[in-house]
Parts: structure tokens; C-alpha cells; sequence
């Protein structure tokens, strides 16, 4: 369990129409009191209640000072402090958990979108009726370097999750709250809350928004960072696509795998009929295992079908209820 500190501890059962803005502070933040001073103006010249939810990670506890002073001042600044580095979807979760409005609006430590963004951003949320909208950074102004991964990172996900959105990494997003409690969050799905969200059926609207003067550096990572965004990519698009229907993968991959075997020992068997001995073939043992391991990745789709059909009535009542508010009793 992690430990939660919070400083000016709000009411979260009273929620009232505002705007909870929770920040995540867990990879590479700029000063939180200039980011605060920055994307708090247009808030409040909007006349709309807000705060602000630093949830930070005990290795930018350094970071908290100047967040404190704003608190004291009366500022709507809150700081949750995790007693352990739980990654960036554990932080919006904590956050969204004690956010003290019904609306939350997801915020990186590091500049994105410019602030007058905002309200646009909000705007499908507050007023269009949408579960979530999300900024696209429009026109790009970055180095080729960076449009070129972004491209490349959207393709894949759009070829292997075939959901149509154009800047899912930029972080900056307005969502209902519920959508933390309705929607399968870990590891790093936070990058991929959108595509969750729209697979299972919410309105999700993208916004364009005119992109941060610093967010226009040249970002170079690691190999190590780059094979992780494929295997997340891969996994997302498993769990988009075979979730309710786990026959077609490992049915796919079983049924491969026995037409192998079929064919290896049927070549095998006509070989034997013409007279070659069979002790000494490796190719024996290869052919008998692609067959069972084909039957058994078959025969486990048919147990995930099962599963899946058992309680596929249940889920696809709680989706309508969550997506379009409709109760699932209709009156005679």
C-alpha cells in the first residue's frame, strides 16, 4: 500500500461542478510553483472552481517546498506524496481518487500545450457532454526528430489498434473521474487511456492546441525506453482486440501450430510407408509437439470463450450504464 500524504485535505464526498487538475510528478518536472502560476491563469480567469493535485514520487520530494508556500498563501494546491515510485498510472489514480470535483484534468510535470489551451481542452467535457477530450499538439513546431517518432509511434498503434488518434502520448487530457473506476488502469496504460476509453464505448473527443515553446527540444531516449513502447503497443492492441474474443489469437496460433504438426508427420508417415526408419528422426518429436501444443492453445481459447460468454452480459450492462447513462431497466 503506498502512503499518502495530503496537504489541504478537501472533501471528497461533496463534489461540486470544478475542474480537479492532477499532475503526476514522476518524470523529468519543471518548477511545480511556475507550473502552477502558468496553467492556473486561465482557470481562473474563467471563473470556474479548481485545484490543483501534485501527486509526487519520493525521488522529486525536493520539488514540495515551493508547492507548500503556495498552499499556505490559500492557494487550491494539494500535494499527495506516494511513499514509493508506483509509475505515472498509479499517481493519476491516487490523484483522481482524492480529486474534489467530478471533472479531472490530467496534466504532465512538463509543459505540453500552452495554457490558454485549457479551456478548449475542458470544453467537450463541461459543456459537450463528452467522457473525455484530449489536446492534440497542432500545428507540431518540434524537431523533425520528435515528429518523426511521434509518427512513427501512432502508425504502429494505429495499424495494430485501428483507433484514430493523432498525439495519445501528450498527457494532457479532461475526463469524467469515474472513468478511473470503470476503466482497466496499470503499468503504463495512462499513455493509452484514450484508446481504453473509446474500445469501450465512451465519447472520446481530440482537441487541437497549440504546443508548448519548451516542449520543442529534441528528445532522444534510451533503446531500452523504445522496446518498452512497442511491447506496451502490442499489449494494448491484445487487450483492445481479443479481450472478448481470445479464440481468434490463440485459436490462430493453435491452429498453426497442428496444421504444422499434421504436415510434418504426415511427410514422416509417408516416408515410413516407403521403408526409412523413423528412430532416429529428431523431426518425429518436433512434428508430435507443434500437435499437442496446437491442440492445447486451442482447447485454452475455448476455456477464455467460455469465461468471456459467462460474464459478457454482466460487462456489457455496466458499459452502457457508464457510457451512455442509461439504466438497464426499461419501464412498461
Amino acid at each position: 500500500m503506498m502512503e499518502v500524504e495530503a496537504l489541504m485535505e478537501g472533501d471528497a464526498e461533496a463534489r461540486v461542478p470544478g475542474v480537479s487538475v492532477v499532475v503526476p510528478v514522476a518524470e523529468r518536472p519543471i518548477a511545480l510553483d511556475r507550473l502552477y502560476a502558468e496553467f492556473s491563469e486561465p482557470l481562473r480567469a474563467s471563473g470556474m472552481p479548481f485545484e490543483f493535485l501534485f501527486v509526487v514520487e519520493p525521488g522529486w520530494i525536493e520539488l514540495v517546498g515551493a508547492l507548500e508556500a503556495l498552499a499556505l498563501r490559500g492557494e487550491p494546491v494539494r500535494v499527495l506524496r506516494v511513499g514509493r515510485s508506483a509509475g505515472e498510472t498509479a499517481l493519476l489514480r491516487v490523484g483522481a481518487e482524492r480529486a474534489a470535483f467530478e471533472v479531472v484534468l490530467t496534466l504532465p510535470a512538463y509543459p505540453r500545450v500552452v495554457a490558454d489551451a485549457l479551456p478548449a481542452v475542458l470544453a467537450p467535457v463541461l459543456e459537450g457532454g463528452a467522457a473525455m477530450s484530449v489536446a492534440r499538439r497542432w500545428p507540431r513546431r518540434d524537431s523533425w526528430l520528435n515528429r518523426l517518432q511521434n509518427r512513427t509511434f501512432h502508425m504502429l498503434l494505429k495499424s495494430v489498434g485501428g483507433e484514430r488518434l493523432n498525439d495519445v502520448a501528450c498527457g494532457v487530457r479532461a475526463l469524467r473521474r469515474e472513468l478511473f473506476g470503470a476503466l482497466p488502469l496499470y503499468g503504463d496504460a495512462h499513455r493509452f487511456l484514450p484508446l481504453i476509453a473509446m474500445r469501450a464505448g465512451w465519447e472520446v473527443v481530440e482537441v487541437e492546441a497549440t504546443q508548448h515553446p519548451d516542449d520543442r527540444q529534441p528528445r532522444v531516449y534510451s533503446p531500452g525506453v523504445y522496446v518498452r513502447r512497442v511491447l506496451d503497443v502490442l499489449g494494448v492492441a491484445f487487450l483492445m482486440r481479443f479481450t472478448e474474443k481470445p479464440l481468434r489469437f490463440v485459436g490462430l496460433i493453435g491452429s498453426g501450430a497442428v496444421l504444422a504438426g499434421f504436415l510434418v508427420l504426415g511427410v514422416l508417415a509417408l516416408q515410413r510407408i516407403q521403408g526409412q526408419a523413423l528412430a532416429d528422426r529428431p523431426m518425429l518429436l518436433v512434428g508430435a509437439l507443434l500437435l499437442v501444443l496446437g491442440v492445447q492453445a486451442v482447447a485454452l481459447g475455448l476455456v477464455g470463450e467460455i469465461i468471456v460468454h459467462v460474464n459478457a452480459p454482466g460487462a456489457r450492462r455496466r458499459r452502457g450504464v457508464e457510457a451512455f447513462g442509461e439504466d438497464d431497466e426499461t419501464g412498461g
